[in-house]
């Protein structure tokens, strides 16, 4: 699994840390560094979750755009 640096990128653009977004969401801070350091396979709802509170969509940050056809 690779890094997540979208989930990163769209944290630091909010000014929250590690353990703003893993309060918000409901999660202890090391699984948002485990996701963003691609070791964990978050849950669709906790990935709905994480996006509602970045305002970003699943595309924007856990599916990654097949560029090979």
């Amino acid at each position: 699994m690779a890094k997540n640096l979208k989930l990163k990128a769209a944290r630091a653009t909010k000014d929250m840390t590690q353990k703003d977004l893993a309060d918000a969401v409901g999660v202890v801070r090391q699984t948002i560094n485990a996701i963003e350091l691609g070791e964990y396979n978050p849950s669709i709802r906790l990935c709905v979750a994480i996006c509602k509170t970045l305002d970003k969509t699943l595309n924007d940050l856990f599916w990654e755009e097949n560029t090979q056809q």
